[in-house]
């Protein structure tokens, strides 16, 4: 079966999504998660290097996953990482810590999923920590269902829901949303694209920033950390 659905909420926010439904099972109750990799803040964002501090930069990507941890609200979140700033972060949210050293993206989330699994999560939904319009990730997961929602370009994959009994192996990287629609496509679940323009806009580069939903957001945390920067650098240390 194939449908679309198009909902148009009272905001006037328009979610488009394309349905694929091979399965023929019935949708059932599953305990859900989050799973969240964050890198190390200060190595994060390192394409806004010409245009923003490392202040601002290690501002912003913990603006943004603390952002992500508070739209999964009301379910439990997993946080992978290899930092101990992050993990400490993270304890400090109520997060669940995966320490994930030197596993990469991809091995961090596999190796999350799988850990999960283990602790009786039926259901993972998989969010980038870079999203600095997300405001609730629960309701993308559907049971039975492998949900992707891509990022503007229809390039990458900033959030995925996927049953954890499945096969469905991380393959972020450049061109990632093509691959993990191919994977899913392949396993017996049905299948759900969803456009979202809020989940849609991660933060990556300059152009990114600035973009006119995403820059009322950041601009202050910017902003801030320019003035301090430029303070420091003109001989007078901010207060």
């Amino acid at each position: 079966m194939v449908s679309r659905t198009d909902h148009i909420d009272r905001t006037g926010h328009i979610d488009r999504t394309v349905t694929i439904d091979r399965s023929g099972h019935d949708h059932g109750s599953d305990q859900v998660a989050v799973l969240v990799p964050v890198k190390s803040f200060g190595a994060a964002k390192a394409r806004l290097t010409s245009s923003v501090s490392p202040d601002a930069r290690r501002a912003l990507a913990r603006w943004m996953a603390g952002r992500v941890v508070a739209a999964a609200a009301p379910l439990p979140v997993f946080v992978a990482c290899d930092d101990d700033e992050v993990a400490e972060w993270a304890d400090g949210l109520g997060a669940a810590v995966l320490w994930s050293p030197g596993l990469g993206l991809n091995g961090a989330v596999d190796d999350g999923v799988a850990t999960m699994a283990g602790k009786g999560i039926d259901h993972v939904v998989i969010s980038h920590g870079d999203l600095p319009l997300a405001t609730s990730l629960a309701d993308v997961a559907r049971p039975d269902t492998v949900v992707l929602v891509p990022d503007r370009r229809r390039d990458g994959t900033n959030v995925l829901a996927r049953p954890t009994a499945i096969d469905l192996p991380a393959s972020y990287g450049a061109g990632s949303f093509g691959r993990h629609l191919r994977h899913a496509m392949r396993a017996d679940v049905a299948v759900m694209v969803r456009i979202d323009a809020e989940l849609s806009l991660d933060l990556d580069t300059v152009r990114d920033l600035h973009h006119p939903m995403v820059w009322p957001h950041v601009r202050a945390i910017v902003e801030q950390h320019r003035t301090d920067q430029e303070r420091t650098d003109q001989g007078h240390p901010s207060r």
